[in-house]
């Protein structure tokens, strides 16, 4: 144990308020304002966890994002949150820390053994050794081994995440020196300024590392900058993680707040500013991950913030001036401290600081921490090694938009290329490192019109520090997931040369930090082994979150009710009034039956009555796009597979919406009210997925100009009666005589006009197979219809039906439900729709796809119906197999009910060259149970269709 506090360094702390807490069922204590690293630091255990692979020792790097190694599952009040980062949350009493990927514990792990094997486990080992015997064989076992925390059953997230909008002028992610500049100016010219950050205060390093500004303590300068903002209307959101830039200008951010639930913010800005900093990199040396071994960066961090110093004897290996300060600040507080720079030109020691120049740092002892060094060949003992291999800026969310970036030799590092992206950058994510280049890019970034504000000059000089190859021991790339630079020598000469592929190939960079700690070293390593430079290398693609951000904060709000909330009938009050039992069709709350007794029996007699008298069921769910302009018909003929620019005004046609891989992705009928006016009447499940098929077309494809698309299905309602009565209870509902004309509204016809005042439309389409009419009014209108028909309903004996009967009436039939007669590979077809496919030489959506060797196979799965023996229905889902020979599945049962009006089971299925079997039989088989079935048409019930027309 070599961390130890300070007794008066610490600006971020409350020494009158310490707070217990275990590691590994150890007893600790740290104070309010620590986090769980700055406490366990302080009271110097060293070994914090374990790696990924090996389970060699790992202890504390980072100070931020960038930690690969402390991470732990915290138990509060009994609920155990699984992989926290402990150098981004506050310490609170009690908190239970246990180290993740160990077994007892990170100091006894017994399965530290497998390092004694890692030269039988290189990279890549995965893909070549499990493919042997078999991979199904030992995935159970690497499954058992993946992961790092566990899951606590009992820990449901909170339930009230609130998740909210915001716009602003001007949005600064990151309140360092280079945010404060930006967002100050920007206030001062009255623009709405919104800082985000994800320290708890701002100042950025300015809080660890200090500096005057215009002559005045940083702090001054900050309460300035926090000032003119909240003047401006403006907002600071500290504890704040801008997670995920996305598409026009929209930024997701995670705010944590102690003691009120988190928030999940969308803001919109008219301008971003960049200022988000940069990471410091690790060097490379044998063992060089050793517990022990620290950022330099970070190390001052602990240090300033919370008087945690990381050792006594301290060995800080650098090549660039940002670690001087770090030396000087360890000295002063008094450490014994050696600095190497491995530059020959070094700046002058610091006091109190022993100075190596032209140094190079070459292995690290120690058996699970820091024991010593050496240095040009010679032993330092040392308890701490600080490194510093330089600075790489945080570019994610400038490349997550879409930026690109360029190479700068001065800073060493990959920068943001100027108006590659909508945001501007400034301060160190732009490779500006000193606080005097941060403040003026800041203001200018601001729109800053006076001086900018002064600070002293200090430009940080870089040396290029790159892992050596040619280094004897090993050297770790990714300390978390157990890369070495030799890994990385071998997927060279393997041919996995693209940063993508390495990435894969030896898990680099997939580790919990997101490759923060790793990346650079790799792709640095990657261009030395194959002779191009850095930018030629390349770098992976970075992708939201920037951070883990828990899944219930995404989720927001989505719980019971909330949760995939299901849409309402305009009349569903009068349903309930009826004794409507509810359930969820396709995302909507529909009435399952009208009843309190079995609804296996009421849907029943509610089927039967509607075959014998009529029926009346609320159909509002319907979608109704309309699709209108002198383009309509055009986008249309495109998106279905019937052409529709032929339909005549006043006519409907039925037909499909096929997806680009020519499968079925919706059934519906399309309405031609007028030349340049149709409605799509979509199925209820898939009506929005529709319209954004169409919507596509219209902006893909076509002018568009000359087509516009409005769905208003929530804006109307639609009652469908049905039945060989159906028109008796229209007359005895006093609906517009033109109605009742079979000539002047034919079957696969519709109609507008009016009725008591209001616009009416009634189409003759059915799907129940019995004369129907689809009655549809503006929602707010709903209940006047509704009374007019239920008076006429008591007139003739009719009987309001719910959707398990409608389900029954349609599969009588052998009308489709799509998705549930169909499955991701049907196509028109597979349904008995080949006309249109072999007709039209025009080109439609998913035509390609139909001509496919795929698509012309002679055992596709066909739509038929099956004879059942018996009277009991068969499982839905029950696999129809062959009588003899080997048993196999040819297919499965989508629909089964028992038919009130045939007195018998029906069942529709889906089977190998259905149409061909027709009038054989075929085995059904269901939980070790084989039955016989023989297959027939689809339609059981009314063949010869009269009673459409009756």
């Amino acid at each position: 144990m070599s961390g130890w506090r300070h007794s008066s360094i610490g600006s971020q702390i409350d020494r009158n308020t310490p707070l217990p807490f275990t590691f590994d069922g150890r007893p600790g204590s740290g104070f309010a304002g620590d986090t769980p690293a700055s406490a366990l630091l302080a009271s110097g255990i060293r070994v914090l966890g374990r790696s990924f692979k090996y389970h060699r020792p790992r202890g504390l790097w980072g100070m931020g994002n960038e930690e690969p190694n402390a991470i732990f599952d915290v138990t509060e009040d009994g609920r155990t949150t699984p992989n926290v980062r402990s150098t981004t949350v506050m310490l609170r009493r009690n908190m239970a820390l246990r180290s993740v990927n160990t077994a007892p514990d990170a100091a006894r792990d017994r399965t530290g053994m497998l390092d004694l094997f890692n030269r039988f486990l290189p990279g890549g080992f995965y893909y070549k050794t499990f493919m042997a015997f078999g991979w199904m064989r030992w995935e159970p076992m690497i499954r058992r081994m993946a992961g790092l925390g566990r899951l606590d059953p009992g820990h449901c997230p909170p339930a009230d995440i609130p998740q909210l909008n915001a716009r602003c002028d001007l949005l600064v992610i990151g309140a360092g020196p280079a945010g404060l500049a930006a967002a100050r100016a920007a206030a001062r010219n009255g623009r709405e300024v919104w800082l985000v950050d994800d320290a708890p205060e701002p100042g950025g390093s300015l809080r660890w590392r200090g500096g005057a500004i215009d002559g005045g303590d940083w702090r001054e300068f900050t309460r300035d900058a926090i000032g003119a903002i909240i003047a401006a209307g403006g907002r600071i959101l500290t504890g704040t993680t801008i997670w995920g830039a996305f598409d026009h200008g929209l930024f997701a951010a995670w705010e944590r707040r102690d003691g009120s639930p988190d928030r999940l913010w969308r803001i919109r800005a008219a301008e971003t500013v960049l200022a988000t900093g940069a990471i410091e990199r690790p060097l490379w040396f044998a063992n060089n991950d050793l517990p022990g071994i620290l950022s330099a960066e970070a190390a001052l961090h602990y240090l300033s913030l919370y008087g945690a110093v990381a050792g006594r004897r301290i060995l800080l290996a650098t090549g660039n001036d940002a670690s001087y300060p770090v030396a000087a600040a360890l000295a002063q507080a008094g450490c014994d401290v050696t600095l190497a720079d491995a530059r020959a030109d070094a700046p002058a020691a610091p006091d109190g600081v022993k100075h190596l120049g032209a140094a190079r740092l070459t292995q690290a002892h120690g058996r699970n921490s820091v024991a010593g060094a050496v240095v040009d060949g010679r032993v330092i003992e040392t308890d701490a090694i600080l490194v510093s291999g330089g600075y790489t800026p945080s570019v994610h969310l400038h490349c997550q938009a879409g930026g690109k970036l360029d190479w700068d030799t001065g800073s060493d590092s990959l920068i943001p290329r100027p108006g590659s992206s909508a945001l501007w950058v400034a301060g160190a994510v732009n490779g500006s490192f000193g606080l005097a280049r941060a403040l003026a890019e800041g203001h200018a970034a601001g729109g800053g019109t006076g001086p900018a504000p002064r600070a002293a000059a200090g430009d940080w000089q870089f040396f290029p520090m790159r892992p050596d190859p040619d280094l004897r021991g090993r050297q770790w790339i990714d300390p978390q997931n157990d890369v070495t630079l030799k890994d990385v020598k071998l997927a060279a000469q393997e041919g996995y040369r693209s940063v993508e592929h390495l990435k894969r190939y030896t898990t680099l960079g997939m580790a919990t930090d997101q490759g923060r700690s790793a990346n650079f070293a790799g792709l640095a390593t990657m261009a030395a082994l194959t002779g191009r430079t850095i930018p030629e290398t390349g770098t992976t693609t970075y992708r939201p979150p920037f951070s883990p951000v828990p899944l219930g904060v995404i989720g927001g709000l989505r719980r019971g009710d909330l949760f995939n909330a299901p849409k309402r009938l305009p009349l569903e009050i009068a349903h309930k009034a009826r004794g409507a039992m509810f359930r969820e069709y396709g995302g909507w709350l529909r009435p399952s039956v009208y009843g309190t007794d079995d609804e296996a029996v009421l849907a029943q007699q509610e089927a039967l009555a509607a075959r014998k008298s009529v029926g009346l069921y609320d159909a509002s769910p319907l979608g109704k796009i309309e699709v209108i302009g002198p383009g309509a018909a055009e986008l249309l003929d495109y998106c279905g597979y019937l052409r529709l620019s032929t339909l005549k005004p006043g006519r409907a046609r039925y037909g499909f919406v096929l997806g680009e891989t020519g499968i079925v992705h919706d059934d519906g009928v399309v309405f031609r009210l007028a030349e340049n006016r149709f409605v799509v009447s979509a199925s209820s499940s898939h009506a929005a997925t529709v319209r954004m098929i169409l919507e596509e077309a219209r902006q893909d494809v076509f002018d568009p100009t000359k087509s516009f698309i409005h769905d208003v299905t929530a804006g109307f309602a639609t009652l469908t009666v049905t039945g060989p009565k159906s028109r008796d209870l229209l007359i005895a509902a006093n609906l517009p005589e033109a109605l009742y004309d079979d000539a002047n509204l034919p079957h696969m016809s519709v109609t507008e006009t009016f009725w008591n005042g209001h616009s009416l439309r009634v189409a003759r389409v059915s799907f129940t197979g019995d004369r129907s009419y689809e009655v549809t009014v503006p929602a707010r209108h709903a209940p006047a219809l509704y009374s007019a028909l239920e008076t006429a309903r008591q007139e003739v004996s009719g009987r309001w039906i719910g959707m398990e009967a409608v389900m029954i009436l349609r599969a009588e039939k052998g009308f489709i439900l799509v998705g549930k007669d169909t499955d991701g590979l049907t196509m028109p077809h597979d349904l008995g729709w080949e006309a249109p496919r072999e007709k039209r030489k025009d080109e439609y959506l998913g035509r390609r796809s139909l001509f496919t060797a795929e698509a012309r196979r002679a055992d596709r799965r066909q739509l038929v119906g099956l004879e059942i023996d018996g009277d009991a229905p068969l499982p839905t889902g029950a696999h129809l197999v062959p009588l003899e020979g080997q048993r196999r599945s040819l297919g499965f049962v989508t629909s089964s009910y028992f038919s009130p009006i045939l007195g018998r089971p029906i069942a529709l299925a889906l089977v190998e060259g259905g149409r061909n079997r027709i009038g054989t039989e075929l085995g059904v088989f269901h939980l070790g149970k084989i039955g016989r079935v023989r297959i027939c048409d689809s339609c059981a019930f009314d063949p010869t269709w009269e009673r459409l027309h009756a």
